[in-house]
This record gives C-alpha cells, sequence and structure tokens, in this order.
C-alpha cells in the first residue's frame, strides 16, 4: 500500500515538473520571438534589397549603397559603402550644404557699377564699369518681366543718378573668378550644350542664347529667332519643314566662335522649338546686352563695349567712384534652383563663390580647400574624396555612398537643415523627382538629390518610415549599359521599400 502510495506520488511529481517545464519554455519562446520580430523584419527587408540590386540586368554594373537610421544612428543597409564611385549630380549635396554652413542662407552677391569718370549735365565723362563677383541670377528667373528686366532695372538707377550719356566704354571685370569656364573633366564635344554654360565672375542669362525654330512651308528653311538678339553671333540656319510627326534639330556652337550651326527638320504641325546654346566670352555678352538695352532705354553710349581682359592695363579702383550696387536674391533662393531643377551652371558658381569668399579668389580649387575643414568635421577625410567641380558633370569626381551619408546626416543637425531639406526636390511633387515614386509611400517623402550622367545613376537623401523613423541614404550606381529608365526604376524601389517598411 506504501509502495503504491509512493508511485502515484512519483508519478504526480513527474507529470507536475513537466507541465511546469513546458509552461517555462513556452513563456521564454514567446518572450524570444517578441525580442526577435523586429530584427526579423529587418533581415527581410535586407534580403528583399539584396534581391533588387542583384536584378541580372546589371550584372556588370557596380552598386554603392548605404542606408542609416537618423534616429538611432543604426546601419540597415550596406553594400561596396566605402568605395568611390562617379556620383553626377549628388555632388550638389556637397556644393549646396557647404555653402549654406560657411555663407549661410541670407548671403547675397554683389554686382557694383563704378566709374573712372565725373558725372556734370547729365555725361558721365568716362567709362562705366561693371564689377562681377560671380551673381548667377542676373536674368529674369527670379525679377519677371523681360529677358533683360535686370538690365532696365540698372537703366533707371543710372537715371536717378543723373546719367543720360556715357562718354566712354563699357568695361566688364570678372577677374573674381580664374578665367576657366569649364571644369576639369568636362567633355569638350558637349560644351555648347545648355547644361554645360561656362562659369564667369560676370554672367548675364545663365551664358546661353535662346533659338526659337518655327516651321514655315514643307521643304522649306524653317524660320528662325534668337534672344536676346545681339550682335556678334553668326546662326547658320539648315532647318528644314516636313511633313514628319516629330521635330528633331541639334544646335551646336563650334568651339572658340559664336557661330551656331542649326541642323535636323520642324514638324509642319507643331508650333515651335526652343533650344539653348552656350556663349564663348560670358562677360563680353553680358556687356555687350547691358550697352544695347541701356540705348533703348534712353542713354546714350558713345564707346564701345569689352570684356576687361581683352585690353591691357588694369582698373585703380582707388580711383573709381561707386554708382551703384545690385544685391542677388538670397543664396537660399539659389541652393533651391540647385537642388531642386538640377541647375549645373548656379552650382559652378557657387562652388567658385566659396573660393572667392574665403580665399579672395575664385577658383574650383579654392572652392574645395573652403570646404575642406567642414568635411573633416562631417566625418569625411577630404584626402579620400575627389572634387573636380560643383555640379557633378566631370567625371574625375569620386565620393563614396557613406560620405554622402556623413554630409547628409551632418546638415540634418544644423541649424541649417529646414533650408536644405525644403530645397531637395520631393518624389513624386516637384523638381527632378517629379515624376518619379508617383501614387506610392515614397510619394511626398522621400527629399533627395537624383544624379544623372552616361552610364552613371545616382540617388541621395532623406525618407520616413511607416514607422516614421528618419532616414538618410545614398544609393550610387556606375558601369550599366541597360536603358536608364530600369535604373531609376530600381533607385525608386529600394526607397519604396524603405517608406514601407516597420519594425513592429
Amino acid at each position: 500500500m506504501k509502495r503504491m502510495r509512493s508511485f502515484i506520488i512519483h508519478i504526480a511529481l513527474i507529470f507536475f515538473f513537466i507541465s511546469t517545464s513546458s509552461a517555462q519554455i513556452k513563456d521564454t519562446s514567446q518572450l524570444k520571438n517578441e525580442q526577435d520580430l523586429p530584427v526579423s523584419n529587418l533581415i527581410e527587408l535586407r534580403n528583399q534589397l539584396d534581391d533588387t540590386i542583384n536584378d541580372p540586368n546589371f550584372a556588370n554594373a557596380f552598386w554603392g549603397v548605404y542606408i542609416k537610421s537618423l534616429k538611432t544612428g543604426e546601419v540597415l543597409y550596406k553594400v561596396n559603402s566605402d568605395k568611390l564611385f562617379i556620383p553626377a549630380s549628388t555632388i550638389k549635396i556637397f556644393t549646396t550644404s557647404a555653402a549654406l554652413l560657411l555663407l549661410g542662407p541670407d548671403f547675397q552677391y554683389k554686382t557694383t557699377l563704378l566709374t573712372e569718370g565725373k558725372i556734370k549735365n547729365g555725361i558721365l565723362k568716362g567709362n562705366l564699369i561693371v564689377r562681377g563677383s560671380g551673381d548667377p541670377t542676373i536674368s529674369n528667373r527670379f525679377y519677371g518681366g523681360s529677358l533683360t528686366s535686370v538690365f532696365e532695372r540698372w537703366a533707371d538707377s543710372l537715371k536717378m543718378h543723373g546719367i543720360r550719356k556715357i562718354d566712354g566704354d563699357i568695361i566688364g571685370d570678372d577677374n573674381a573668378f580664374d578665367d576657366l569656364g569649364l571644369a576639369r573633366g568636362w567633355s569638350w564635344d558637349l560644351e555648347s550644350y545648355w547644361y554645360m554654360a561656362p562659369a564667369s565672375a560676370l554672367s548675364f542669362n545663365d551664358n546661353l542664347i535662346s533659338i526659337t525654330v518655327k516651321p514655315t512651308e514643307p521643304n522649306m528653311p524653317a524660320k528662325v529667332t534668337a534672344e536676346p538678339a545681339v550682335g556678334g553671333f553668326n546662326i547658320v540656319n539648315k532647318v528644314l519643314t516636313s511633313t514628319d510627326n516629330k521635330s528633331e534639330i541639334e544646335a551646336f556652337r563650334k568651339r572658340g566662335t559664336n557661330i551656331i550651326s542649326l541642323q535636323g527638320n520642324i514638324s509642319n504641325t507643331d508650333e515651335m522649338f526652343q533650344t539653348y546654346v552656350t556663349v564663348k566670352d560670358p562677360t563680353e555678352y553680358t556687356v555687350s546686352i547691358l550697352k544695347e538695352v541701356l540705348i533703348e532705354n534712353g542713354i546714350e553710349v558713345v564707346g564701345t563695349s569689352y570684356d576687361l581682359d581683352n585690353v591691357t592695363g588694369e582698373i585703380n579702383y582707388e580711383n573709381t567712384i561707386p554708382i551703384f550696387n545690385h544685391k542677388s536674391v538670397m543664396l537660399i533662393e539659389i541652393i533651391k534652383d540647385i537642388n531642386k531643377n538640377s541647375n549645373n551652371f548656379y552650382a559652378e558658381q557657387l562652388i567658385k563663390t566659396l573660393g572667392l569668399e574665403l580665399y579672395n579668389y575664385g577658383s574650383v580649387e579654392n572652392g574645395v580647400n573652403a570646404c575642406k575643414d567642414l568635411f573633416y568635421l562631417m566625418g569625411i577625410n577630404a584626402e579620400n574624396l575627389v572634387i573636380a567641380d560643383g555640379s557633378g558633370l566631370s567625371k574625375l569626381n569620386l565620393i563614396t555612398p557613406k560620405q554622402i551619408v556623413n554630409a547628409l546626416t551632418y546638415i540634418y543637425k544644423s541649424d541649417q537643415f529646414e533650408e536644405f531639406y525644403n530645397s531637395l526636390p520631393i518624389a513624386g511633387v516637384d523638381g527632378s523627382l517629379a515624376l518619379r515614386m508617383k501614387k506610392s509611400a515614397a510619394t511626398n517623402n522621400v527629399r533627395a538629390k537624383p544624379g544623372y550622367s552616361n552610364n552613371v545613376r545616382a540617388l541621395a537623401g532623406y525618407l520616413r518610415t511607416a514607422d516614421n523613423e528618419p532616414l538618410v541614404f545614398a544609393i550610387l550606381l556606375n558601369n550599366f549599359l541597360v536603358p536608364s529608365s530600369l535604373a531609376n526604376y530600381i533607385h525608386d524601389s529600394i526607397c519604396q521599400r524603405l517608406a514601407n517598411f516597420s519594425r513592429k
């Protein structure tokens, strides 16, 4: 009996320990699953991103990706993040963020009009000197009105100072910048295209001339006009009016000249075709237009107009008399145009402006040197990258995805973040991302700078996940041979996955 009672107690204890042990195992397992759930989601995200960039269409290309949480500092994903890539226009992130931090959002360019002579009885006895400091905005982009609206205001200002006649020349001084209009590594065969306008301390209308082509009768030469209508340009028109459905026109300026050749055809069903061509000498272009505008607005000019570099001698500014200063719009407006619309000309002006403001001479080299201390604060070794221009047109530029993220992280923590953030294109909304990532979680979420060049695509910026976690990212692609639209699709897919990501 005692043996039977002992056996029953023993069996009961075994069941008790088994049930207790099972309960403990079950509770521990549940806790483990709860702890591992975010990690599992992150692993799944990484697997998805691996699948995305391992698309066989890009088997012969190179990917560089770096994605980091701005909330925790955790690296969510990286591939070749410390390898150097050609960044294309994402280099504008460095140009514009450095300008904001070093010059401030309220910085303004100053163009000064001076004279070596005296004003008497409405006559300026001497030359009118226009001294530039790199202002890229002397156009109607920010001022409205006609193409020459800024110069028309200058004419009014000269009249207010009692000047009705200039008994002398109009001289353009662009010596604040070097004379290298094109940066290192730019393709010489593209220099006549609008996106490769030369930099200059004195510029007008983005250093471009606008060409408008209109159809006439089939098989007859098209009608061609230029704006501004300025002397010194020779347009060779070889465009015919055709009955084709599509217009195909090529505009090319012969190197070292202002001879512009137009070839192709314009459809008789098109109202017009417009293109833009760069000018040879921006300073000479600027003062020649200014002279014509002054004459049109009732100010007689006896002499001619020319670039100071094209004559011997220098101007002793201690002996000059300032007439008035023209100030540009504030820097933040210029930076918005650079980032939203990827304005190469503005970016080149800006990198040289950094050199001028910090080293008293505007050159790309001085501009980059002006940024080196800032780069170190960003956690970037300035010796481990190559910046050959401010716009990203140069194929000599080399930057890593991690360096781009470091720059974006630094400005995220700075006082200038809001201004910088608002300057970036918004996915599906505006700028160079207006037509991308529409109707997705990335729409009106991703703020990023795209980069475009032959065999190069890049995208870098900020977004928020489904948990509202802020992320910073850089995605670079070099040496691909498939259509660029497919490369953009991969970039957009990555952003959409990140925007839909949740740790919960």
